[in-house]
């Protein structure tokens, strides 16, 4: 029995093997190589935390301006607001930047190629994700057939086979799960069921957005468990299984089967069963999701400004800064801002009717003044959060492949310890390879508790970080890959997703914050518990909701 395709990025045709070569010891490359190719470290945010870490702000900014509305932060929720603000009309609106121009949807560029520094895919949307259909609607992209199970997108933004290949046992594998054994189809069987299924409330158990996902008490006891406590008590004990689904708890969660709940788990495979297209799964773009954010901000037009030279205007806007300071009074939100001009910081305070924070709850609970009062406790309700490295290897040469494999757009190494690797120019229509390319490697760091994670970050040298981030290509290509390497850029994401453990349905103050309605409204993934595109984008676009309903009365 084939094993229907469908799911998320490592769901493409389902599952995973073993690893080949063996690592060589640091010492050798740097004895054979002569050291570390160069390396950039980036630290998104950093600097602005820092900042406000080293300059307590207690006095009110001097230079004040008025807005009609301002959105903090300008990754998946604050451009969806942002859009739907723009298709309503109301275009009277400023979007502050925040420490990084489209947050974790954020890319990199190098002369005439493109990758990602963060999320890099988006699965294509399920029904229950109408608001980001309407999206890529409007963006041109889904071409026809918008309400129907499988619509029809633009072909050159659908993975080019091959889509993904697996390293298990020393040879390539197409198929991601090497041994499809009899607790392999009983499981998928289970998730097709699910995903076609429906609680007592008429509600599909599992939906992308989760808001849309049934509240029946009985599939809801799965947020009890972990994942692995499930698997254990429902005799799935494949290894080979078990490795697959741990992976994609680890791929979209940053957290593995011991960590994340069973719902959760669950809800990965289920919630996707009816979207994939009839052969490919992904929307793909050589610079990742910063491709669809400058998509989204191509359709919105913004005029960019700054701080010190801001003026009211009935247009879009675009300013670089971040916040430091977020105040709600009964008539307007009070946003203090901050914003680098070479070495020198400038200051101002936004007085705006609407304010849509779409910030991570952990910068929205230093910022907003008493975020207690909207029933969110940052020492009770904060989600976790897992540390991931993002790491770029801009070739100047493609190295050897095994038997002469072709690459795929995703290589995973069975057992790795990374999620694998895509290639920013797999899109690319040539007869020829091009000269040059770049390898996005993706490290969930999950070898110790998080916060450790984060404190060894913020001390780990260039050597120590590369050594992580790359792994899983030195099992592939061994040691003469560094000969093709020109140079690296490792972004480091210490808050880069929420992880839905279990007994997130218990979180009172996430609920808090999603029902929440007054001149500050919240819209972030993390209200969801967990951070993928299209629940970043449903909270932004209920947000924009709120106001454009608010306003016609």
């Amino acid at each position: 029995m084939k094993i229907p395709y469908f799911s998320r990025r490592r769901f493409m045709a389902h599952a995973l093997g073993l690893s080949g070569a063996t690592l060589i010891p640091w010492s050798i490359y740097q004895h054979k190589f002569g050291g570390l190719p160069p390396v950039n470290v980036d630290y998104p945010g950093m600097a602005a935390g820092h900042y406000l870490r080293d300059h307590p702000i207690h006095h009110k900014p001097v230079t004040e301006h008025q807005c009609d509305i301002l959105i903090l932060g300008s990754g998946a929720a604050a451009l969806t607001a942002a859009w739907q603000l723009k298709k309503q009309g109301k275009i009277g609106f400023v979007m502050l930047e925040g420490p990084e121009p489209n947050g974790n949807n954020a890319g990199g560029y190098d002369r005439e190629l493109s990758f990602p520094t963060g999320a890099h895919y988006l699965s294509l949307p399920s029904e229950q994700s109408s608001h980001v259909r309407e999206l890529l609607s409007d963006l041109g992209i889904l071409k026809q057939n918008m309400d129907q199970a499988r619509p029809a997108y633009d072909e050159r933004l659908l993975t080019n086979a091959p889509e993904g290949r697996l390293l298990y046992q020393g040879q390539w594998l197409s198929d991601l799960l090497p041994a499809q054994d009899q607790d392999s189809i009983r499981f998928f069987k289970l998730v097709h069921q699910l995903g076609r299924s429906t609680g007592q409330d008429k509600q599909p158990l599992f939906a992308i957005p989760v808001a849309l996902s049934s509240q029946d008490a009985q599939w809801r006891q799965l947020d009890q468990l972990t994942f692995r406590q499930w698997l254990d008590q429902n005799d799935y004990h494949s290894a080979t299984l078990r490795w697959y689904l741990n992976y994609c708890c680890r791929d979209d969660y940053g957290q593995g089967i011991d960590q994340v709940s069973a719902w959760a788990g669950l809800h990965y495979f289920a919630s996707r069963v009816q979207s994939q297209a009839e052969h490919a799964s992904y929307l793909v773009w050589p610079d990742g999701l910063a491709g669809l954010s400058n998509k989204i901000r191509a359709y919105i037009n913004f005029q960019g400004t700054n701080i010190q030279e801001f003026q009211s205007q009935p247009i879009p806007q675009a300013m670089a800064g971040f916040a430091t300071k977020i105040i709600e009074h009964p008539d307007y939100v009070e946003v203090w801002t901050a914003s680098y001009y070479g070495q020198q910081i400038h200051t101002a305070c936004f007085k705006a009717r609407q304010v849509i924070c779409a910030m991570p709850l952990y910068m929205a609970a230093r910022l907003v003044e008493n975020i207690q009062q909207y029933g969110f406790d940052p020492s009770q309700h904060l989600p976790a959060y897992a540390p991931w490295l993002v790491s770029n290897f801009t070739l100047k040469q493609y190295p050897e492949e095994l038997k002469n494999e072709p690459l795929a757009w995703d290589n995973v190494v069975y057992e790795g310890k990374g999620l694998g690797y895509v290639v920013a120019t797999h899109q690319w229509i040539r007869v020829a390879k091009p000269p040059r390319t770049v390898f996005t490697a993706y490290t969930a760091l999950d070898f110790d508790k998080p916060d450790k994670i984060r404190y060894w970050l913020r001390h780990a040298s260039k050597k120590e970080l590369l050594e992580k981030a790359s792994d899983d290509l030195l099992q592939v290509y061994g040691k003469r890959f560094w000969q093709c390497v020109e140079h690296v850029n490792i972004t480091v994401r210490g808050h880069a997703m929420a992880t839905p453990l279990p007994r997130r349905f218990e979180n009172t103050g996430l609920l808090a914050l999603q029902q929440h309605h007054s001149r500050l409204l919240f819209a972030h993934a993390d209200l969801s518990g967990y951070s993928i595109f299209e629940e970043a984008a449903w909270w932004g676009y209920q947000a924009a909701k709120h106001i454009i309903k608010q306003d016609l009365g």
